[in-house]
């Protein structure tokens, strides 16, 4: 096998730079999705789109917070087409296992997911030459495209982002406070002016109506990627800066040099939120998304695709309006400039090993949502049954999602003067040390075990995490 798609060294661009770092990652899958698991089926005819071939889609979907979408976008292609499309949800943090579990089934997925040059080495098998694809001819940066040599393999869903997300409503009513230590959202460029915000919002909940700043940190077993994994990207990545990593040559070490700066937010979380940092092992990304949009919490650490979740919650109070991002800012020298996490890890694959008949209808489905007919699906809000993707093909030049917060990392995007983060996360050595990291943490907000004995930890793992990896590629 070829090597994959290569990665430009870190240059400080913006988006283009962040998706190319994005594209070196673990053979696991990093979540950003709330647990279900769920299967689906529209039934209909055998012929595909306008061909009179006879063929059939089986989606297997990484992201559990838009399965209700998929679903309906398969029954409504379904009913244009007569093409039986199913679509199955593997639960968060599963992926790696349902896709396994689901390939050596007679009747295997024909359209899955494969999350960048790592995860194909496993997967680089069953995965089709997509470079005469109309899907991938419209790609608006060839270098989003995850390839072998020339060969494009997979092709991006979305481009995504993720911040700290925060209701202007509360904000407004905390800047209109006696004393309040900033006035307005522009005043909050650096965690040492955030910090006396949140503190300042704590001493004052009471007046604020809320129950703590932040929503729960959550830390239950499988719960705590928001930290393990996207909340260590910004560490990371400065470091990676600093050392002019070049990323196609894998990481085998880091030193955790900004793990202080990762210290400063997280104990940040932890002593202002709504759950006393002791409970937060039982806590869930659902829980706290449910805190933030019955109006308990301020801000919430999260990314774009949570706006259906937190819309959809029973009793929800956040406005459309009022759903904004704002960096996570952790102490580090020039953040002021800094922008939210943005990138892509998740790549559609068509399985080689799949019949013609059932390659060539996964084929036309994917280019009918993405430079056809299907395209109203791909941007409109989740609320409406649409996806909320930032998708970057040519079918999607000028045309907003809907979904607020997919708005906002467009905005974000293209602020003058930000530097957006790439997801250097997807450079990390294994699952295995995400879930050690995560372990750590909780162990930590417990009081049992020091911040030295985290960072030497993160440190010791990655290297053994990385060897362990390296070995195991060459057998």
């Amino acid at each position: 096998m070829k090597g994959a798609i290569l990665v430009m060294k870190h240059c400080g661009k913006k988006i283009v730079a962040a998706s190319l770092a994005a594209l070196m990652v673990t053979g696991t899958f990093a979540g950003c999705h709330k647990t279900t698991n769920t299967s689906s089926t529209a039934n209909g005819g055998v012929s595909s789109s306008g061909t009179g071939t006879k063929g059939q889609v089986y989606y297997l979907n990484f992201k559990p917070e838009q399965a209700d979408q998929f679903t309906s976008i398969a029954k409504a292609y379904t009913q244009k087409t007569g093409v039986k499309v199913k679509v199955q949800t593997a639960a968060a943090g599963t992926y790696e296992k349902s896709l396994r579990s689901e390939m050596a089934k007679s009747d295997a997925p024909t359209i899955f997911i494969c999350n960048g040059p790592v995860g194909y080495k496993t997967w680089g098998s069953y995965c089709a030459d997509l470079s005469d694809m109309k899907m991938a001819k419209q790609l608006t940066n060839q270098s989003l495209a995850l390839k072998d040599g020339s060969k494009i393999v997979g092709l991006p869903l979305a481009v995504e982002g993720y911040g700290l997300i925060y209701n202007q409503a509360i904000m407004d009513k905390y800047f209109k406070l006696d004393g309040a230590k900033a006035k307005s959202m522009d005043e909050i460029n650096n965690f040492a002016k955030f910090k006396d915000v949140v503190e300042d919002m704590t001493a004052k909940k009471g007046k604020l109506g809320i129950k703590g700043v932040f929503a729960s940190t959550s830390l239950k077993s499988g719960e705590d990627w928001r930290w393990q994994t996207h909340l260590a990207n910004i560490p990371i990545t400065y470091e990676l800066q600093d050392n002019n990593t070049d990323l196609t040559k894998g990481v085998n070490e880091i030193q955790f040099k900004y793990g202080n700066e990762f210290k400063n937010i997280f104990d940040l979380y932890l002593n202002n939120s709504v759950t006393n940092k002791k409970l937060l092992g039982s806590k869930s990304v659902g829980d706290s998304t449910s805190e933030f949009a019955l109006g308990q919490a301020a801000m919430v650490q999260n990314g774009n695709w949570v706006w259906s979740d937190i819309s959809k919650t029973d009793g929800n109070v956040v406005k459309k309006e009022d759903i904004k991002f704002m960096p996570i800012y952790t102490g580090h020298s020039g953040e002021e400039t800094q922008g939210i996490c943005m990138g892509t890890e998740n790549f559609a694959c068509i399985n080689s090993k799949a019949s013609a008949d059932d390659q060539k209808a996964s084929i036309d489905f994917l280019n009918w949502l993405y430079t056809g007919e299907g395209t109203d699906y791909v941007t409109k809000s989740p609320s409406d049954g649409g996806l909320g993707f930032i998708a970057p093909y040519e079918a999607f030049k000028g045309k907003s999602p809907d979904d607020p917060l997919a708005q906002e990392v467009e905005k974000w995007e293209n602020k003058s003067g930000i530097k957006t983060v790439p997801w250097d996360f997807t450079c990390f050595p294994s699952q295995n040390f995400k879930d050690y990291f995560g372990s750590r943490l909780l162990a930590y907000a417990q009081g049992q075990c020091s911040w030295d004995d985290v960072k030497n930890g993160v440190v010791s793992k990655w290297k053994s995490e990385a060897a362990a990896s390296a070995t195991s590629s060459k057998s």
